[in-house]
């Protein structure tokens, strides 16, 4: 299958044409390199070169798309572009609504040109806001309530995705889509091909591991005050690898007309203080860290249910632990200690 994948040279999208090509399809990268890496591309490039096109573009660029969708013979777009740094999208809110909305429609307006009928967005949990306490793990249908410009701009594209489904079905057109909801995203390919490298990292497993590298000197905790067992923040964790074949396996299953909505984790959580002290165990390194005051929007504890697409495709992950899912990020953190080289 010829797969279009836009924001491939980043974190979550060059694992997932990882997975494509494992899988025998053909890819066609398209990002712009603002936060994706050429190192990335050469490393897919490595794997299977001969089915890996790679074009410098922005998804805001409708008529190259299209053009390339036409010549690669595109058959499915897998969408991962996008800007997802919360505090960012606060100050700069046109920004994030220009890449992640506006960028989105472009996209599809170039699928529907090219006669493209399947597309696989990643979508994420910031869409449900802050739910109340009992609707913890948090299902599909839980009322979606963004608070900030980041959820909003993705939960327009999800009913943007949708319209477009019901405008298609009414004009006679197949149209797909599955927009995939994420929970917190983490780990490297277990045989270290790539792995995660973001300027300026903001995630706490990645800031956990450069302490142990020596390149920050502590981790701040926001909060310890929570209602929680240790008073920190909860989150479900997914490896980066269980994460893609999800979207492979949705990729296979869309049928003309379907609309289909998943959260994707492993339906447990793991607080602050657990992922920095298993980040310890693992390094070996004592990782200090200072407390501070809570950050604005961080809810006690978001967990995932993902009972919806294991009963409907089978998804299990493959990654539970928590100290495995920690190892294969250490092991390309200590293997790239600056990252990719571009």
């Amino acid at each position: 299958m010829n797969v279009l994948v836009s924001g491939g040279a980043g974190y979550i999208g060059s694992h997932a044409c990882l997975s494509l090509l494992g899988a025998g399809h053909r890819v066609t990268i398209v990002d712009n390199l603002d936060l994706g890496h050429l190192g990335a591309v050469r490393a897919l490039e490595s794997v299977a070169g001969d089915r890996v096109r790679f074009e410098r573009c922005d998804i805001l660029e409708g008529s190259r798309l299209e053009a390339l969708m036409r010549e690669e013979s595109i058959e499915v777009v897998m969408h991962f572009a996008a800007l997802a740094n919360v505090g960012d999208s606060v100050v700069e809110p046109l920004t994030y609504y220009r890449n992640n909305t506006a960028g989105a429609i472009s996209l599809l307006e170039a699928c529907r040109a090219a006669g493209v009928e399947r597309f696989v967005f990643s979508s994420t949990c910031a869409t449900y806001g802050e739910p109340e306490p009992d609707r913890i793990p948090i299902s599909e249908d839980c009322p979606q309530d963004p608070v900030n410009p980041y959820g909003r701009s993705k939960l327009m594209v999800e009913q943007v995705l949708a319209d477009e489904a019901r405008s298609a079905q009414d004009a006679g057109r197949n149209f797909a889509f599955a927009a995939l909801r994420y929970f917190n995203v983490a780990g490297a390919d277990p045989e270290n091909r790539l792995g995660e490298d973001h300027v300026p990292e903001t995630h706490l497993l990645p800031i956990c591991l450069q302490v142990a590298l020596g390149k920050r000197e502590t981790i701040g905790i926001f909060g310890t005050d929570y209602p929680t067992p240790d008073g920190t923040c909860i989150r479900d964790y997914v490896h980066v690898t269980d994460l893609v074949n999800a979207h492979l396996m949705v990729m296979d299953a869309l049928q003309p007309g379907d609309q289909r909505h998943y959260n994707i984790g492993i339906g447990r959580g793991y607080s602050v203080r657990e992922c920095i002290d298993a980040c310890r165990r693992v390094t070996g390194h004592p990782i200090p860290e200072t407390a501070g005051p809570r950050r604005p929007g961080d809810p006690p504890e978001l967990t995932a249910d993902a009972s919806h697409i294991r009963q409907d495709l089978g998804f299990e992950a493959r990654f539970t632990d928590l100290d495995e899912i920690i190892r294969t990020a250490w092991t390309w953190f200590k293997s790239h200690p600056e990252g990719y080289e571009d």
